[in-house]
């Protein structure tokens, strides 16, 4: 016969007798400059991992690093409960955003700040955040229990920033090790602070380079103006045809494959969305929502199609009168579900290369490409989730969709065989990837509390 099992209220006092010991290690976490993107941060990328593989030992699981083409994967589990309990597995990410530009954060990325009692640095929120309260929280739930009722396993990655690719190089090979019931997937948030959610669903993510030359060298703009075609003049026009007046994306086919939920899926979700608050909290003058659909709408049923950069010539202080040689431009789009992101990198790489002089070199590199995800409705974990937002929001869980893309999500759910959770109370005005990130104590400690709950809660099962 099993222990009585701990409450959340437990969980609390847990919590308030380490608080000050989990301050210092998130702090700890924080401080390392874990950029996967650069490589002149590989070695800092790769202490972090270290340091992760040697708290979670601490936190009684075994753990290891699981090498990849890129950075390593940080695996742990205790599987004492046996085959017949649940296998409950989560993921995280451990690797953060590039700082720039520097001169707008208000104190050292990397060197923690606690004010009116939110964290700042970068990876606060995204994703040390979120992946720290969730082992704090397994710790609590082994010292409370004493002994584990459920198997539980931990995948962080270091790669989630760039695509990802490596470590999904990986997963075929380790289809056993990551075997669950349940996937938790800790990257993801809520509408606000109030109002837990349960993400139902992610869009997927298509990224490209394209590079357009004319010359060997800059020209003079005085001694060639007039006589070479300017890349950035050529890239501007081509880029600018991806759109009709109205906004809606002019490639052909790109919408070919987009299917529009049912009434009845759209009833479940929550599409409360106040525009006006909207465009207050994030600074934004003009909002172009896709035609005969609303802003929500927008970000989470329909693609998008977005420059990201753009570059050619000189872009420095002062003035250079020259003709670039080369223009680039980066470009992504955001699919739904049924969009294939080849096909779509086919159609737009054929219109941009359609639209530009045949007479030009042009380059187009595919740099990432990602499914979309909806997770399935009515499951165990879905339900178990709801059930931990609710008991410790003290509020009526709420269901919604995800504008944005976590890479691994699609085949992590594929390999790992379990039914799928995205979870998590991160906010969109956290700011995540922008200068001055941060974290609020108060969402940490719900966090932690929603993950104690969800291991309490598959305890319980018979």
């Amino acid at each position: 016969m099993r222990a009585t099992l701990p409450a959340v209220s437990d969980l609390k006092e847990w919590y308030r007798l380490h608080q000050r010991e989990i301050l210092e290690d998130y702090f700890t976490f924080l401080k390392f400059p874990s950029l996967s993107t650069d490589p002149a941060y590989k070695l800092s990328v790769r202490e972090t991992a270290l340091w992760l593989k040697e708290f979670l030992q601490k936190c009684g699981l075994c753990a290891e690093l699981w090498e990849t083409t890129g950075h390593p994967v940080v695996f742990a589990s205790l599987l004492h409960a046996g085959p017949d309990r649940p296998t409950l597995l989560f993921y995280a990410h451990y690797d953060v955003q590039p700082v720039d530009p520097i001169g707008e954060w208000h104190s050292d990325p990397f060197d923690p700040v606690l004010k009116e009692g939110k964290v700042y640095a970068r990876g606060a929120s995204d994703n040390k955040g979120q992946c720290f309260y969730t082992l704090c929280a397994i710790r609590a739930y082994l010292e409370l229990m004493k002994e584990s009722a459920v198997n539980i396993k931990v995948f962080i990655e270091g790669e989630e920033e760039i695509g990802s690719l490596g470590t999904a190089g990986i997963l075929a090979s380790k289809e056993k090790e990551l075997k669950s019931d349940y996937l938790f997937l800790l990257d993801f948030g809520i509408s606000n602070a109030h109002s837990p959610a349960v993400m139902m669903g992610m869009r997927g993510l298509l990224s490209l380079e394209v590079t357009v030359q004319n010359s060997a060298i800059d020209l003079h703009s005085g001694v060639h103006g007039g006589m070479a075609l300017n890349p950035n003049h050529a890239l501007l026009s081509a880029l600018s045809k991806m759109w009709t007046e109205s906004g809606r994306i002019a490639i052909p086919g790109f919408f070919d494959d987009v299917a529009l939920p049912a009434q009845e899926e759209l009833d479940r979700y929550d599409l409360s969305f106040d525009p006006v608050s909207y465009k207050n909290k994030f600074g934004i003058k003009a909002c172009i929502p896709t035609p005969g659909a609303s802003l929500l709408e927008s970000n989470w049923f329909y693609p998008s199609l977005d420059v990201n950069g753009m570059y050619g010539g000189y872009c420095g202080e002062g003035f250079k009168t020259v003709i670039p040689a080369k223009a680039r431009a980066k470009i992504s789009c955001r699919l739904v579900p049924h969009q294939d992101p080849h096909k779509i990198a086919e159609a737009l790489t054929a219109f941009l290369k359609n639209h530009l002089s045949e007479n030009l070199h042009v380059e187009i590199k595919i740099l990432q490409q990602h499914a979309s995800y909806r997770a399935a409705w009515d499951t165990n974990v879905v339900k178990i989730s709801k059930e931990a937002y609710e008991e410790v929001f003290s509020k009526e869980c709420r269901y919604l969709l995800c504008g944005a893309t976590v890479p691994l999500v699609p085949k992590l759910a594929f390999y790992s065989g379990g039914e799928a959770a995205l979870i998590g109370v991160a906010l969109d005005s956290d700011d995540m990837h922008a200068p001055n990130e941060h974290f609020d104590l108060e969402r940490f400690e719900k966090g932690f509390l929603v993950i104690g709950r969800i291991l309490i809660s598959c305890s319980s099962f018979s």
